[in-house]
């Protein structure tokens, strides 16, 4: 390798894309457009820096299996900043199995971490937090260690762990201090936000308060009976019951809960979960079946008792009965959520981090736009759709499961 691709390739690893090209910008050999295209990756033209890997890889040839396996990496990398979920995961497991034989272990271990940040980005945490636990970060240099510990603190945020996140970005802070690249820096300094700004709303006896994620934290962990707006679920002290798929069981559990220790009357209950203007006898009947499912459902917990008017919910052990909702309840928050991150999505990367439908994702989007909280960047496939930062938004932390028929 020649003096000005190893100056260009150093140039990149400190984060100066400016002093790679200046010094390769003219170059159309494999190793330049490879360096080229990353350059234009970290100066944001992705269209660019794709074109550019793609015409590498082509130009080292079927011989140099570990020059292409790198140009690979690097386009999912690429993709993965442009929110292009789609890419394929089994290309970039060939390109690590690839660079692992040639003993390239950083490159290995930074293509399995791309891997893991998709993973986290769609909702897997499970599948993430087992792959984390497969490398060893000290063996890795600065930068790698940074993007390890931000991993660990984007799975405990999203878990409601506000000390690991907290201990875990403070190391991330420290490796992308060594590491001296202000671009990483900058991120885990996006990335503390989620521990100052709220990320839910206490809703108890008519009042609402914003909660930061330590609060949150203390409050799932409490005696309290929480109705979870953000999972669908009803909590307390470990005990979980999930309503993610009985959309009407949930909406009745939570409307008795803001009304506690009041009750909620029977007219309003049949307005607001059936829709109905008018309770008559076939919309009671239905009203007292649910009411009998959630009795069902919540009987370790909670009871739903029969008054005057209507119904209300009485703990089993005396604790109060609160509401932990999202910071922003819009008709499409779920979509504004993921759009926060100030990056530009695709509707089908979109798709599949809300696992929704495409045209489902569309339709948001395209109201969204008609409200001006979004907006459309290209055309056809290459459409991104892009948003201001959401006041009171954080990251997907209480994004909900998704919700399916009664």
């Amino acid at each position: 390798m020649d003096s000005l691709i190893t100056a260009a390739a150093r140039a990149l690893a400190v984060g100066d894309p400016l002093g790679a090209l200046k010094r390769i910008a003219l170059r159309e050999d494999a190793p330049a457009l490879a360096l080229r295209g990353t350059a234009m990756a970290q100066l944001g033209d992705f269209p660019r820096a794709r074109i550019l890997l793609r015409r590498a890889a082509r130009a080292y040839g079927a011989r140099e299996a570990l020059s292409r396996a790198r140009c690979l990496v690097a386009e999912a990398e690429i993709a993965l900043a442009s929110r292009d979920l789609s890419w394929s995961s089994k290309s970039l497991n060939a390109a690590r199995t690839t660079l692992e034989q040639h003993g390239d272990r950083i490159n290995a271990a930074h293509a399995q971490y791309l891997e893991i940040r998709r993973l986290l980005l769609i909702g897997h945490l499970k599948e993430a937090r087992h792959a984390l636990g497969r490398l060893a970060p000290n063996a890795l240099p600065p930068p790698l260690r940074a993007v390890h510990e931000l991993l660990i603190a984007g799975i405990a945020v999203r878990q409601v762990q506000a000390r690991a996140a907290r201990g875990a970005l403070a190391r991330a802070a420290r490796a992308a201090r060594q590491a001296g690249i202000p671009a990483l820096a900058a991120e885990v300094q996006a990335a503390s936000l989620a521990l100052t700004t709220p990320v839910g709303r206490l809703v108890a006896r008519g009042t609402a308060r914003e909660l930061l994620l330590e609060e949150v934290e203390a409050l799932l962990s409490s005696r309290t009976l929480v109705v979870d707006a953000c999972r669908f679920s009803v909590r307390q002290a470990g005990t979980v019951i999930e309503l993610a798929r009985r959309p009407v069981l949930f909406m009745l559990a939570r409307l008795l809960a803001e009304a506690w220790p009041g009750d909620v009357p029977r007219e309003t209950l049949v307005a607001r979960i059936f829709r109905a203007k008018r309770a008559d006898e076939t919309y009671r009947v239905r009203l007292r079946v649910e009411v009998g499912r959630l009795r069902r459902a919540l009987r370790a917990l909670a009871d739903v008792i029969a008054t005057k008017q209507g119904f209300a919910v009485l703990p089993r052990r005396g604790q109060q009965i609160v509401v932990l909702a999202r910071p922003v309840e819009d008709e499409h928050a779920a979509v504004l959520a993921l759009l926060a991150d100030g990056e530009s999505w695709s509707s089908s990367a979109l798709a599949l981090a809300l696992r929704a439908s495409a045209r489902t994702v569309q339709r948001a989007l395209e109201s969204l736009a008609g409200a001006g909280k979004v907006q459309a960047l290209g055309r056809g496939r290459a459409r991104r759709w892009v948003t201001p930062s959401q006041s009171g938004i954080t990251t997907t932390l209480l994004l909900p499961a998704p919700v399916t028929g009664d």
